[in-house]
């Protein structure tokens, strides 16, 4: 079969995607490895989603179905569900296998990858101690309660402040977990500002930053942590050790993109965000392969995720059809204070590009600027940044003259 693009994951990143594909003109194919469209919205019960994108407050299924309506609503696209992906060429061969259609070969045009990202789990941070019942990514601890109906514990500690490890403090106390202690590892959060306020602070959750655990304690259940604060570099300082008793404890100490379908195929990646190296159109290294969403960098906000799915899935399409075009390529770099940016290339020509980057600290009362060719095209004093909100400023290509360099002063 041959489809203009196909969009690996159902997910916001990849509805959007498909969506934007269609719109001009283009045969479109996702998919799918769960059972429905929409990915991990499907199970993030709690409002907050919408506010940019649709202007108005939605809970995560609510977020899911209206793109998952427009999809199937789309006469161009075709959805295989239940399909899980099994590689991906160059030259954009996908090649998936399902329950009730078999094994799948496309062809195609263009390809979208929108695959999501995954949970460290307690193997993956070397968590030492006992291996009982209790311990949870919080993601999955969101599934359990909010999908599957299960309760997870009585007594709760989490480690790590990431938006799903906060959110997933309220959520428990809703349901009458008594959640004793969050540990932050950095001297910062890894979520967004609005998260600390509305599910630790309105709930009187304490929160210790510079502290982690140094191991759990339990036989067949989870009955006791021991935690630690960390020195500069980040070990634990063992004459402060102290324990509490709980029951349950999640684990929510980052996020992952989900690449592993794309190795061994040439795809250049960013160590810093562990996807893709990709320009402003979302294009990676590979031509005619295009990443979105948190299989690229992860991302703060799901509207966030729509708008860059939208830019990826109408690149990906114009390059279907041959007519996608761009100017002198200009190389966007890291100065003080900037970890990363995405995107890593620019395009001279007319019209404004965003570029998105998180800082490597908090930093207050600084002035962000951009450069290129000696010149500042780009300056903002702000406040203050931190490294759990994602930034973005708008360029004004014309103005390019070489690379793109973002630093604070």
């Amino acid at each position: 079969m041959y489809f203009n693009v196909a969009v690996i994951g159902g997910g916001p990143a990849g509805m959007a995607a498909a969506l934007a594909a269609e719109k001009k003109g283009c045969s479109v194919v996702v998919f799918e490895r769960d059972k429905r469209l929409g990915g991990i919205l499907n199970q993030c019960i709690h409002n907050g989603f919408g506010l940019h994108y649709f202007k108005e407050e939605l809970t995560g299924p609510e977020y899911a179905a209206r793109f998952a309506e427009r999809v199937k609503n789309a006469p161009g696209i075709t959805v295989y569900d239940e399909a899980m992906v099994l590689s991906v060429t160059p030259e954009r061969t996908v090649t998936a296998l399902s329950p009730y259609a078999g094994l799948i070969t496309v062809e195609a045009g263009a390809t979208v990858l929108a695959m999501g990202c995954r949970e460290r789990t307690a193997g993956a941070i070397a968590l030492t101690g006992t291996r009982p019942v209790g311990i949870y990514t919080a993601g999955t601890a969101q599934r359990l309660i909010n999908v599957d109906g299960y309760s997870v514990g009585k007594e709760a500690v989490i480690l790590g402040s990431g938006d799903i490890g906060l959110i997933m403090a309220r959520r428990m106390t809703f349901e009458g977990v008594r959640v004793k202690l969050v540990l932050e590892l950095m001297p910062y959060s890894s979520g967004l500002k609005r998260n600390i306020v509305q599910c630790l602070d309105d709930f009187e959750i304490p929160i210790l930053y510079g502290h982690t655990i140094t191991r759990v304690e339990g036989a067949e259940r989870l009955r006791r942590i021991y935690y630690a604060e960390v020195g500069e570099d980040i070990r634990p300082k063992p004459e402060t050790e102290k324990y509490v008793d709980c029951d349950t404890l999640l684990l929510s100490v980052g996020l992952i993109p989900e690449n592993d379908l794309i190795n061994g195929i040439g795809i250049k990646m960013n160590p810093l965000t562990s996807g893709a190296v990709a320009d402003e159109y979302r294009q990676t290294s590979v031509p005619g392969i295009f990443a979105a969403g948190n299989v690229l960098h992860v991302h703060d906000l799901v509207d966030n995720v729509s708008a860059e799915a939208e830019l990826a899935g109408s690149a990906a399409a114009d390059y279907a059809k041959g007519v996608l075009s761009h100017g002198e390529a200009c190389a966007v770099k890291v100065g003080a204070g900037v970890r990363y940016t995405v995107p890593q290339t620019v395009y001279r020509g007319t019209g404004k590009v965003d570029v998105y980057f998180r800082t490597d600290g908090v930093y207050k009362n600084k002035t962000l600027k951009a450069e290129s060719g000696g010149e500042t095209v780009f300056s903002k004093h702000r406040l203050i940044l931190t490294p759990g909100e994602m930034e973005r400023i708008e360029i004004d290509k014309s103005k390019l003259k070489d690379s793109l360099t973002l630093r604070l002063e």
